[in-house]
């Protein structure tokens, strides 16, 4: 029972390590695709369009690794 226990947790581990940095660089990937500063429109000028757009493409990333690593 323990060797279980301890066998998917150290799963459930390497896939969360796994799924943020996969979430990570397409992200980054997204960033630099993105035409201008994507930082500097959201946090400077306070684009709170752009800031949709980028949490809706963050959700959508989070649910196609999921389904992926799942």
């Amino acid at each position: 029972m323990t060797y279980d226990l301890s066998t998917n947790l150290l799963a459930a581990v390497v896939f969360a390590i796994l799924g943020v940095v996969i979430f990570v660089v397409a992200f980054i990937i997204v960033d630099k695709l993105t035409p201008g500063d994507l930082w500097h429109d959201i946090i400077r000028d306070r684009n709170t369009a752009m800031a949709i757009v980028m949490a809706g493409i963050a959700i959508g990333l989070s649910i196609i690794i999921a389904a992926a690593i799942h």
